[in-house]
């Protein structure tokens, strides 16, 4: 019986795979494979809390493929060379595997490609992580899109999605399976003291997934377009990490959504296109990093190269320990920290806190977010800090500076969210919760609160932040008209 190898990457599940629905239609033995690649990766290899998320993923991976009469064969290194050794242990002729779009997979694809074919192994492409294919959507112009609203016009203007396919009944397994790797050899799990807090948050693998849908459809989707936006209530999918490693697919989201839409009052079906949209978001993201691969690194405006960033070590230490003295900012560092997430609109407030009132190199978010996130994903964590520092596509331009203070009042009013992350200042009333400067000195007592002990005095004051991140756009775009006075 001739065998497959199913390279697994980013689609550690068994439902609507076409890598392995291709190989069990063709009756094949199935070869299932995961190889960890530090090298080719580098900077941007799975980290911390991520590599925690990923160890159990490819766990429950495993189990489902022995429900099924299978298992999976771990391995680590180079991957085409390790695909080929493989190939060449086990006698199988052909390998499938779900595209991926990050920078460095081109160059890899084309590796496995040339080396493949000269030993007469057929390689099967397919598409699995996206709604969209990125190669496909442009501007009328040819281009790719730079700005999200055409080009999710785009994108919908075309046919619906995939219909997603179901998970094989059985798969057909090697007379002998080749051999692989212990999923401690892998060294995922890092030593660091908040595993046990994303453990008692988190169900990684294609179940929790599942769940995970079906509670927000079930609960938050009819009032997702202002429950999106409120940090102290369940009102978000808490899909990213499930998303990103591929536990679940994007077209059963898509399809699961439009069933749960249909007959449904309009209210609830707005609603219910708005969380779509963010899945189009997701796309977009892609879309940017797939035909701007230098995004990972660089921002996309080439002018912001020259902006005058801060290098100050105990501010962006203050950032990442959420002891800034603003309590919005700091509660959402701590959630971050304890749970490997943080609600969508705290992400905004807190990068915009980081790169503009710290002028912080949009890089240093980027890289303690990777560092920290359960969902760290390179298209949506590259495309967020750029919207935030106003150098990348359809960014937030960088004179719009948040407040902490008034968007803690606008969607943190009882100051629940803060209370949660920051129980020092659990006794603070709603009017100081999100500024306990303004308390007074009775007020503080009462609370059992002392700035500069019990919780740090703010270490910048906000409108002479505001005005230094201004005063150095300013010099930003001087230098940018000087330059082009020169060329």
């Amino acid at each position: 019986m001739s065998a497959t190898i199913v390279w697994f990457q980013l689609d550690l599940r068994l439902d609507d795979q076409p890598a392995l629905g291709f190989a069990v239609a063709a009756g094949d033995a199935v070869i299932p494979v995961y190889c960890i690649d530090i090298a080719r990766e580098g900077k941007w290899a799975p980290a911390g809390a991520s590599k925690w998320w990923l160890h159990e993923s490819l766990k429950s991976l495993d189990a489902s493929l022995r429900a099924k009469g299978s298992r999976l064969i771990l391995r680590s290194g180079d991957t085409v060379k390790e695909l080929l050794a493989l190939a060449k242990e086990s006698g199988a002729t052909s390998i499938a595997f779900n595209r991926r779009y990050e920078p460095w997979v081109r160059e890899q694809e084309e590796a496995l490609q040339t080396a493949a074919q000269s030993r007469g192994i057929s390689l099967h492409r397919f598409e699995s992580s996206l709604l969209f294919n990125p190669d496909v959507i442009r501007t009328g112009s040819g281009l790719a899109y730079k700005v999200f609203t055409p080009f999710w016009k785009n994108c919908r203007s075309l046919a619906a999605p995939d219909a997603p396919r179901a998970a094989p009944s059985k798969i057909t397994p090697p007379t002998q399976w080749p051999k692989s790797l212990e999923l401690s050899d892998l060294q995922l799990l890092p030593n660091k003291p908040w595993i046990k807090g994303l453990a008692d948050a988190w169900t990684p693998g294609e179940a929790g997934g599942a769940a995970n849908v079906r509670a927000f459809l079930k609960q938050a989707v009819g009032d997702y377009s202002v429950g999106r936006d409120v940090p102290g209530v369940r009102g978000t999918s808490l899909l990213s990490a499930h998303l990103h490693f591929g536990e679940i697919s994007v077209r059963r989201v898509w399809l699961a959504t439009q069933t749960r839409m249909n007959d449904e009052t309009k209210t609830f079906r707005d609603n219910a296109d708005k969380f779509r949209a963010e899945l189009g978001w997701r796309d977009f993201g892609y879309n940017v990093l797939s035909n701007f691969p230098r995004t990972a690194n660089e921002p996309l405006r080439a002018e912001f190269k020259q902006f005058p960033w801060q290098d100050n070590a105990e501010h962006l230490r203050a950032w990442q320990r959420g002891m800034t003295g603003y309590p919005l900012i700091d509660a959402g560092m701590r959630q971050l920290y304890n749970t490997g997430w943080m609600h969508n609109r705290v992400r905004m407030n807190v990068s915009s806190f980081l790169v503009k009132h710290l002028r912080q190199h949009w890089l240093r978010g980027a890289e303690w977010f990777w560092e920290t996130l359960v969902d760290a994903d390179l298209a949506s964590n590259s495309l967020g800090w750029q919207w935030s520092a106003g150098c990348g596509a359809d960014a937030a331009p960088y004179f719009r500076i948040f407040n902490p203070m008034l968007q803690g009042e606008k969607f943190d009013p009882q100051g629940d969210y803060v209370k949660r992350w920051i129980p020092e200042l659990k006794n603070l009333s709603p009017k100081f919760i999100h500024q306990p400067w303004n308390a007074s000195s009775e007020e503080l007592h009462m609370a059992g609160v002392e700035l500069g002990k019990t919780y740090p005095r703010p270490i910048v004051d906000h409108v002479q932040a505001r005005n230094g991140a201004l005063a150095a756009l300013k010099m930003c775009n001087a230098s940018r008209g000087a330059a082009l006075d020169a060329e």
